[in-house]
């Protein structure tokens, strides 16, 4: 067993907010398509996690490069 790296480290932790934020993107998208009320107040949800995900991608991107905000 190798031991890990910062950059593998960091390159797991992007990877998984990618996917996450994928998600929750296309479950704002299933929602939305459901065509009710509901469905699009879920979507909206879902929507905000998506785009908040994205941010956390650009602060986490910033710490790796010793940027501190």
């Amino acid at each position: 067993m190798s031991i890990p790296t910062t950059g593998e480290s960091y390159a797991k932790l992007m990877e998984h907010l990618r996917l996450a934020q994928e998600d929750a993107a296309m479950l704002a998208h299933l929602r939305r398509a459901e065509g009710d009320d509901k469905g699009r107040i879920l979507a909206d949800g879902w929507l905000a996690v998506s785009e908040a995900l994205k941010l956390m991608q650009h602060q986490v991107t910033g710490l790796a490069q010793g940027r501190l905000q």
